[in-house]
């Protein structure tokens, strides 16, 4: 994708401290940070918020005031698109749903402790998304759709034109679609991601989709799903090491080195040590202000606090690749996996309700900040100046540790209200019924027993293609028709790309950019209401 936008001859990017940018950060943070815990706490979801934000902020830029004219920076728009996306995803899925955990178990003296140990996870969570952005890993070229999409409408925001009509046109059929319960987005990322990728995601989709009329049973009730991403998540880990310690080639088969990132394998290797030792110093002290020590023996709480820092920076990882690629990250489903895991370790169930709770916290605003990151570096130039690449990636970064601390003291003085009249997210009260459920060793032989084609399906696809977690992730997240609509859609852009070659590609990224948008403004706009009757 080619960015025409000309950059600043000073390469000085704008800052999120700037009075007036950092004004409006606040007030999209607040923002955004109600919408996520009012929605995940009245119906369940989150919606993607980072198209509002940047519309707030052309909005503003087109006010006959002469301080409103700085927002018609895109990299501005950029850091305020970033704000309200981090604060949503932030408060709704990274601190309410842990936090209403013990709620639901009845271990009220938990709340607190298990709100203090998410916001250890968000912040270590993000800290390395921004240190893994553009890496070998998890290479900025690669899809992130929902941010291409902001980006683009950043880009006709500003510009108009060919490109606006046609994003326009995409929006509203992406909204029109979504009104007839069409998923755009699905239809949007197939124009974008990996063919080989997003096929796998849209067969796992329909097999989701179809399961009783073609097996006679539901999949996850006998742990299908899970044990396929198992699987393929433990071999996509060993590819990814692979890839820090050893040497990545790209599709065309070239030998990709350090130079085609701004992030090289050694300060990978670093953040990642980094990282692992965050989260474990964080698990230690949770488990110590919750009591855990006194309630396990020594062995039992050591192994405790190193489960529980792996399957958090496991947790991150798996979810990231499926949202770098599909454009969905099935964290809810990840987490579940943990959580079967602790309880067949034996972990007692008031450790496995702090576990679920830290663990749970990692992966959402990782994928999030990921696709704002991606609208930042096309707004950038693809990455064509290093330097000023990396100062806007600092600054969305602060931008986003903006929100996460709005995020922290707004769920912190509200939790107390939304209890009070039973307002939980669904997928806390899961995680609950599974803790007081318990395990079984059929469960276990199941999940055992179907990780080994899920890891034989990983291992064929390579890192490249992660076909094991994106057949995982379609199984898992199994949205009604969404695999129809990938997979017509890798259908039309082939079709496309035969008729009309390279010259296709503007075309339906544009039509892309506007499904994607139209279908987060139609479920921005449908919760909202919802919420409010």
């Amino acid at each position: 994708m080619e960015n025409k936008e000309k950059e600043p001859k000073t390469f000085i990017h704008p800052k999120a401290f700037e009075p007036a940018t950092f004004i409006l950060i606040l007030l999209t943070s607040i923002l955004g940070a109600i919408i996520g815990i009012q929605l995940i706490s009245t119906l369940g979801v989150t919606p993607n918020t980072s198209i509002i934000g940047a519309l707030i902020a052309m909005i503003l830029a087109r006010l006959p005031i002469r301080i409103m004219q700085r927002y018609r920076s895109v990299h501005r728009q950029n850091l305020i698109q970033t704000s309200i996306s981090s604060a949503t995803f932030g408060a709704a899925n990274s601190l309410f749903i842990p936090i209403s955990i013990p709620f639901v178990m009845g271990k009220s003296d938990l709340i607190f402790p298990a709100l203090i140990g998410a916001t250890f996870a968000l912040f270590i969570d993000t800290f390395m998304l921004n240190r893994l952005f553009d890496s070998n890993v998890f290479p900025a070229k690669e899809t992130w759709a929902p941010g291409v999409a902001t980006a683009e409408s950043i880009f006709a925001g500003q510009k108009g034109g060919r490109k606006a009509g046609l994003l326009g046109l995409g929006g509203l059929l992406g909204i029109l679609g979504s009104m007839v319960s069409i998923p755009m987005s699905a239809l949007g990322v197939a124009f974008i991601g990996n063919e080989f990728a997003l096929s796998m995601f849209g067969i796992g989709l329909l097999l989701a989709q179809y399961q009783i009329p073609l097996f006679h049973m539901e999949l996850s009730a006998h742990y299908i799903p899970h044990g396929l991403m198992i699987g393929a998540g433990i071999v996509a880990l060993i590819q990814a090491a692979v890839l820090i310690f050893g040497k990545r080639k790209s599709s065309s088969g070239v030998v990709e080195d350090d130079s085609q990132f701004t992030r090289s394998k050694a300060s990978v290797r670093k953040s990642l040590a980094l990282g692992y030792g965050m989260y474990l110093i964080a698990a230690l002290i949770i488990a110590i202000i919750t009591g855990l020590m006194t309630k396990m023996s020594v062995g039992m709480f050591i192994l405790f606090v190193v489960y529980a820092s792996i399957a958090a920076i496991i947790h991150e990882i798996i979810v990231g690749i499926a949202a770098m690629y599909s454009g969905w990250f099935p964290s809810f489903a990840v987490a579940l996996i943990t959580l079967l895991v602790g309880i067949m370790i034996g972990f007692p169930a008031i450790a496995l309700t702090v576990m679920i709770g830290f663990t749970s916290a990692t992966g959402p605003a990782f994928a999030d900040m990921g696709y704002d990151l991606k609208t930042g570096y096309i707004l950038r130039g693809n990455g064509k100046n290093k330097k000023y690449e990396l100062d806007g990636r600092k600054q969305q970064y602060i931008s986003g540790l903006i929100a996460f601390t709005m995020a922290v003291i707004l769920v912190g003085v509200s939790y107390h209200f939304l209890f009070a009249d039973n307002l939980v997210p669904p997928v806390s009260k899961v995680f609950a019924l599974t803790i007081k459920a318990g395990a079984s060793a059929t469960i276990a032989k199941e999940m055992a027993f179907w990780a080994i084609p899920g890891a034989i399906i990983q291992l064929i696809g390579g890192p490249n293609k992660q076909l094991g977690v994106m057949l995982a992730t379609g199984l898992l997240v199994a949205t009604t028709n969404a695999g129809w609509a990938v997979l017509v859609g890798i259908l039309i852009r082939i079709i496309a790309h035969k008729m009309w070659g390279e010259k296709a590609d503007s075309v339906m990224i544009n039509l892309a950019s506007g499904f994607i948008a139209g279908d987060a403004l139609y479920s921005f706009g449908s919760s909202m209401i919802k919420s409010v009757k």
